[in-house]
């Protein structure tokens, strides 16, 4: 006589229903955010961006802050380019965790434009030397700004963590490859530009930075230089030991 068998799990139905009705609530796949946000806004930034950063002249439409913190939230997030702020709108659930809609790119490129001057740029190449080839436009206006709220953003960083009594400064300039039309080629051959970066190194936080053509050596006029970030600027203890470490005049 042939024993009972057990049931196979496939035999079974499954332990939930399919509601073909839809969701009312609204999903996300950004949970994170909102922790990206709380941080730049406990911090003080959009008052600072208030404050310093003035390049919109009517009242409607997205707000300075609003516009920087957007653009926190891209790169937080892993946006490579203007169109990613496209998939950002697309995800609901975020404009309603962030409290505001986020900007297209046509917008966001827009904000960008106004940190631009021409002028700025025609100004550097008349500057130059018969021996000279590459140049560093002056700041305008709205880029002088944005670096004074990163100023204050590191005095405060460096007020809620008194117990960090170092700071090195290490000083950089890294190629960023593009395929821009405008780029210039950089020492190693590729087209792209040479940011100059100076980095708090214990804090992992940004003290001073200089956007370059990729065809400008590290060493020329280097404005990223200690007496930018340095102890009146950058921090917060009398008690700091203030290290520099300048890679950018180390031999290639």
């Amino acid at each position: 006589m042939r024993k009972s068998t057990k049931p196979s799990p496939t035999e079974s139905p499954l332990l939930f229903e399919v509601d073909p009705e839809p969701l009312p609530e609204i999903l996300t796949a950004l949970g994170g955010v909102p922790l990206v946000v709380q941080a730049f806004r406990s911090l003080g930034l959009p008052a600072l961006v208030k404050e310093h950063v003035r390049v919109k002249e009517r009242q409607r439409g997205y707000d300075e802050a609003t516009l920087v913190e957007s653009f926190v939230i891209l790169n937080a997030v892993g946006g490579e380019c203007m169109d990613d702020f496209v998939r950002l709108r697309e995800d609901g659930g975020l404009s309603e965790m962030v409290g505001h809609q986020i900007p297209s790119p046509s917008v966001a490129r827009k904000f960008l434009y106004e940190f631009h001057e021409e002028a700025k740029i025609e100004e550097a190449k008349q500057r130059r030397t018969p021996e000279q080839i590459a140049y560093i436009p002056e700041e305008t206006e709205a880029l002088r700004g944005l670096g004074q709220v990163n100023r204050e953003l590191v005095r405060e960083l460096g007020r809620r963590c008194p117990e960090q009594r170092i700071a090195t400064v290490d000083q950089d300039a890294t190629i960023i490859e593009s395929r821009k039309q405008e780029a210039l080629r950089a020492y190693e051959g590729e087209r792209g530009y040479q940011p100059m970066l100076a980095v708090w190194a214990e804090m992992n936080v940004v003290l001073a930075d200089e956007f370059r053509d990729g065809n400008v050596p590290a060493m020329t006029q280097n404005r990223c230089a200690p007496r930018n970030p340095l102890r009146s600027e950058l921090i917060v203890s009398k008690d700091l030991q203030l290290q520099f470490w300048d890679r950018s005049r180390t031999t290639r």
